[in-house]
């Protein structure tokens, strides 16, 4: 092993996702886009929030963060 205070970084290589969502998740998505916009006043694609939600949702569930731990 290298005599190096910083580890090797992680795989930071985006994977691409494809999914179909129903019509009114997809409204509620665009929805959620609008809010957000007018929240920060600053607009973003829902196919860049959809990243940052998924993450706030797995963080937030403590039996997923529980069982992915051991």
């Amino acid at each position: 092993m290298p005599d190096i205070k910083l580890a090797q970084l992680r795989d930071r290589t985006p994977v691409k996702l494809g999914i179909s969502v129903m019509p009114d998740l997809n409204q509620a998505l665009n929805d959620y886009a609008a809010f957000y916009a007018q929240a920060y006043g600053r607009e973003e694609p829902v196919v860049d929030l959809i990243p940052a939600m998924l993450t706030a949702f797995l963080e937030s569930d403590r039996a997923f963060s529980k069982t992915r731990a051991k």
